[in-house]
């Protein structure tokens, strides 16, 4: 959402650019909220969540 329309269109010379963007983009959300919109079925991002934990426990527990 925010990675596809306002930071990947353009190119910042600085970090201060950067943020500006974000701040810019953040600012205009909050005055004129809309609704996420899922790009993938809530079951799909479940198990993704879930394949995705228990890896991370694994790696933990296996040093």
């Amino acid at each position: 959402m925010l990675t596809r329309k306002a930071l990947t269109n353009n190119s910042y010379h600085s970090i201060a650019d950067l943020t500006d963007t974000i701040d810019t983009w953040a600012q205009n959300w909050n005055d004129n909220p809309q609704p996420l919109a899922w790009t993938q079925p809530a079951n799909n991002i479940i198990t993704k969540v879930k394949r995705g934990r228990a890896a991370l426990t694994k790696t933990a527990t296996d040093h």
